[in-house]
């Protein structure tokens, strides 16, 4: 059972003392010796770490027994035993940034306001049923290069603090009376998305349950989600079977790539879409004048 695993989970709950959480998990997380991240704010949990199934196991019944975690539905995937290089422990305002802390409203139900989960088949009865459903990625845009759904809507955003700045614009206005399937990597990013378009007037929201994570390991290649699929650790990129198709081409020379590189500059956190070929040339491995706001993943 040593295994190499990564988990994904969140949990948005009111936490009276979010430095106390913090201690708890830095030496529960330290006591398994398992490494990743872990985000901890006054309304909830976020948290992305890898290490041997048995220490994940033990982990997660550990968390369970906090009476806001008790139902925590924690997400599975192959690690590689080397995905983080540390194991980080931060309390913040949000435990994903969006930069509207005094917007998000949870109780012990979770977000307040924030859209109806869907099943990965639940999504496709919708779909059936409905010829308007329009699928919103609430990722950054860099991560739907390499995959998202189908006829997806990408906003031009490099990070989630974008979104509020998009929706404030009126640009999507005319989205508000269809049905609005938002999707990111394992979810939260959507509980607090849909809650922020709800509030200003998009009427039909939803969320796919457990994000691109959960939907693939029901349907992988064979649904409506295409290509590969961005993870914040060492892997980079994540693929549901030898068949996902390549949506990512070269910053270079155009060829078909789902393969992202650290900027050669250290003090620069652009990710590259790279090649093979052009990868193995060391200049190609600096961006030059661009400048994405791509967090760097330390190699």
């Amino acid at each position: 059972m040593r295994e190499p695993k990564v988990i994904l989970f969140y949990r948005f709950t009111p936490l009276g003392d979010p430095e106390a959480i913090r201690l708890w998990q830095q030496t529960l997380g330290e006591s398994f010796g398992l490494v990743g991240r872990i985000l901890i704010s006054r309304d909830g949990i976020n948290a992305t770490l890898g290490g041997p199934m048995t220490a994940l196991k033990k982990y997660v019944a550990a968390t369970k027994t906090y009476p806001g975690f008790h139902d925590l539905d924690v997400k599975w995937s192959q690690g590689t035993g080397a995905d983080f290089p540390r194991l980080r422990v931060r309390v913040r305002e949000e435990i994903v940034s969006f930069g509207a802390p005094d917007e998000l409203k949870v109780d012990e139900q979770g977000v307040v306001g924030g859209a109806q989960h869907l099943s990965p088949r639940e999504v496709h009865d919708l779909v059936e049923r409905r010829d308007d459903v329009v699928f919103f990625d609430a990722r950054n845009a860099f991560e739907a290069a390499i995959g998202r759904f189908q006829n997806a809507i990408v906003p031009d955003a490099e990070t989630t603090r974008d979104f509020v700045r998009i929706f404030d614009s009126g640009v999507y206005d005319h989205l508000k009376q269809h049905p609005i399937v938002t999707y990111c990597t394992g979810g939260v990013r959507c509980e607090v998305l849909s809650a922020l378009m709800s509030s200003r007037g998009f009427t039909e929201v939803y969320q796919i349950d457990g994000g691109v994570v959960r939907y693939a390991q029901e349907f992988a290649n064979r649904g409506l989600w295409e290509g590969s699929l961005f993870v914040f650790d060492e892997r980079l990129t994540q693929e549901f079977g030898v068949d996902a198709k390549v949506l990512g081409r070269c910053e270079r020379c155009e060829t078909p790539t789902s393969h992202y590189f650290n900027c050669a500059n250290l003090s620069c956190r652009a990710l590259i879409l790279l090649c093979d070929d052009c990868a193995l040339k060391h200049t190609s491995l600096d961006c030059g004048p661009r400048h994405a706001s791509a967090p760097r993943v330390t190699k």
